[in-house]
């Protein structure tokens, strides 16, 4: 019975192999782990953006299937933008009003207008609003630009290879707490041919949704990057993706 007693337990030694099985086995399940939780994140954006797809379809169809304006008139000390309402002021401290978006009346509450991989938690993420506001871009050529006039959907000359969002974000060095020293990232809202407002955050690639509703990953154009934030992929998506508004004869 004593010399029982005298070995019931582990070791220094045995204890320290245990220990270094242990931190090999966790060396060798981070990896796995961390796909699984870009995969997780790719599919949560995935549904987001079909989601936004079919609230376009519905609005597309109640409204002479014209593309929506991204940019509406200026109201109770703010502006609407395609996206919502959001109040003018400083960076990080503006109030926003998700259910005033183009969208909202198709979408019945919120939870899919940010993507899961845009780190906002980040130190280098600085905040437009007072929380997460939309971290997807709409393709400005739809609307002609900043103004219009709006593209009529139906008559694009290939609605499944145009863009109609896509992941998107902006390096910003030039409103505080951002600086040509500090260059931070944030949310943004438009993506274009010519501004490095593409996000290619899932693995180097953007998923966006189409304008005939299908939603797919995207690669970046060639020397696109925007080299004062390299590591976070911000570029330009390729033009024929963007700039594809030819009507059929």
């Amino acid at each position: 019975m004593s010399y029982r007693k005298k070995h019931s337990g582990f070791t220094l030694l045995e204890l320290l192999v245990v220990i270094a099985i242990l931190a090999i086995l966790a060396s060798l399940m981070l990896p796995v782990l961390s796909t699984a939780k870009r995969r997780a994140h790719g599919t949560v954006c995935s549904s987001n953006l079909r989601q936004l797809g079919l609230a376009a379809q519905m609005y597309w169809s109640d409204n002479d299937h014209r593309a929506f304006a991204y940019r509406g008139e200026s109201v109770d000390g703010g502006d609407l933008f395609w996206f919502g309402w959001l109040e003018r002021g400083g960076e990080g401290a503006r109030r926003f009003d998700l259910a005033k978006g183009a969208l909202h009346p198709y979408l019945g509450g919120g939870g899919i207008e940010t993507c899961p991989s845009l780190a906002y938690v980040d130190a280098r993420f600085k905040l437009k609003a007072t929380g997460a506001a939309f971290g997807y871009g709409y393709n400005l050529h739809l609307h002609g630009g900043l103004v219009g006039p709006a593209v009529g959907i139906d008559g694009l000359a290939n609605p499944g290879g145009t863009v109609f969002l896509a992941d998107a974000a902006q390096v910003n060095t030039f409103q505080s707490p951002a600086s040509r020293g500090n260059p931070m990232l944030e949310e943004f809202y438009y993506v274009n041919d010519f501004e490095r407002t593409a996000h290619f955050r899932h693995d180097q690639k953007a998923t966006a949704a189409f304008c005939d509703g299908h939603v797919e990953q995207a690669g970046f154009e060639k020397d696109s990057i925007d080299d004062r934030m390299p590591e976070q992929w911000v570029g330009r998506l390729p033009d024929e993706l963007l700039f594809n508004i030819r009507v059929d004869p």
